[in-house]
């Protein structure tokens, strides 16, 4: 039995108005409005973007989520 995909939002919700990017969880407003609604396979597409768009938010000292984050916890 599958377990369901489990959101990345770790409730710190201010997008990034460069990147488009929330900077707690690294997804897109059109991703987060989505999530609930989206197939697996979405879902698991945008979790396989987030580990690369955090660095990059790191890298630019936008990060607010935590670091750093098991990707496997996100699965």
């Amino acid at each position: 039995m599958k377990h369901p995909v489990v959101s990345p939002c770790v409730n710190v919700c201010q997008m990034d108005a460069a990147s488009g990017w929330c900077r707690g969880c690294a997804r897109s407003l059109n991703e987060i409005a989505g999530w609930g609604g989206a197939p697996e396979t979405v879902q698991r597409y945008i979790l396989d973007q987030l580990p690369e768009r955090r660095v990059e938010m790191h890298r630019h000292g936008l990060w607010l989520g935590p670091w750093p984050h098991s990707e496997e916890q996100d699965r």
